[in-house]
């Protein structure tokens, strides 16, 4: 697949203060990533190094195999929104949109359209201090979709969206990705774009913690088993016998950790004891985001 996004041992000092440190990845087309971690761990230096408005300390950041400056036309083939609070008060949604426009290029036309397409078509007339936190959001994703890009760069566009909100924005970067268009979103809520991701970066104190897709993700770390079976104290003893501990869940089930269902069905079955469900739970999304990035502070 096309190579988007190569960071490549990023890496920026501020003065004694190590705010992004060796940090390596790829963005393929087409995918949505999410960029996650805690607040003040390197998420928007990072994006700012791969959008040449910060310099690394060493280390490079190639979009579409080139720096951010050597790009030609790089408002045409990337939009980026690092902050929902840059438009003038005095200004209509629509003229923000025209003056970015003639800047890049990009007709009226094209403004009406992305004011379609983040419905702000009837907010578009206002003066932009009458704006919720949710439509200077989404305005600052109609500014960066002026130029019909390939990639998408977003600092916390969930930010201020209610529950319906964030649900067309998962929508739309699906649709926008299905193009063969690439989406990199940072957030410090797992959960708030797990629905949304096909794989996340999460980095703490600047550090790469892990590199996976969502479904590996949610599987593998401090997963479980839950097994049900009408002898469950035979079970128990079966599991024991090959060191895995279950604990009784209710209704005659168990929930073992440390092994996945297929060896839990083999153990059953070499038992001869039936089995009636065997499912695989995985922890939930704020217990592996939490368990990853104290892993990355220790």
């Amino acid at each position: 697949m096309t190579r988007v996004v190569v960071a490549d041992s990023l890496t920026k000092r501020f003065g004694s203060v190590l705010a992004v440190d060796g940090l390596s990845f790829v963005l393929e087309a087409g995918t949505i990533t999410g960029f996650l971690g805690p607040n003040g761990a390197g998420k928007t230096t990072t994006l700012r190094m791969l959008l040449g408005l910060a310099a690394p300390t060493s280390g490079t950041a190639l979009l579409f195999d080139r720096p951010y400056a050597e790009l030609e036309d790089p408002a045409l083939r990337i939009g980026a929104v690092l902050e929902a609070t840059d438009f003038h008060p005095g200004r209509t949604g629509r003229d923000h949109l025209r003056m970015l426009g003639q800047a890049a290029g990009v007709p009226d036309s094209r403004v009406d359209e992305v004011l379609r397409l983040v419905e702000l078509a009837d907010a578009g007339r206002r003066r932009v201090k009458g704006y919720s936190l949710g439509m200077r959001q989404r305005l600052g994703l109609a500014a960066a979709l002026l130029g019909e890009p390939d990639l998408l760069v977003l600092d916390e566009p969930a930010n201020g969206l209610d529950p319906e909100g964030v649900r067309w924005l998962r929508d739309f970067l699906r649709a926008f990705a299905s193009g063969d268009r690439t989406v990199l979103i940072s957030s410090h809520v797992l959960a708030e774009v797990a629905q949304t991701v096909d794989q996340v970066l999460i980095i703490s104190r600047g550090r790469l913690v892990v590199e996976s897709s969502l479904e590996d993700l949610t599987s593998r770390v401090g997963g479980a088993v839950r097994v049900r079976s009408a002898q469950p104290e035979r079970l128990v003893a079966a599991l024991a016998h090959e060191e895995l501990k279950a604990i009784a869940s209710g209704d005659q089930a168990l929930v073992v950790h440390g092994a996945s269902s297929e060896r839990v069905g083999e153990i059953a079955f070499a038992a001869g004891i039936p089995v009636h469900e065997l499912v695989t739970e995985g922890s939930s999304l704020e217990e592996i985001f939490l368990e990853l990035t104290a892993e990355g502070e220790s």
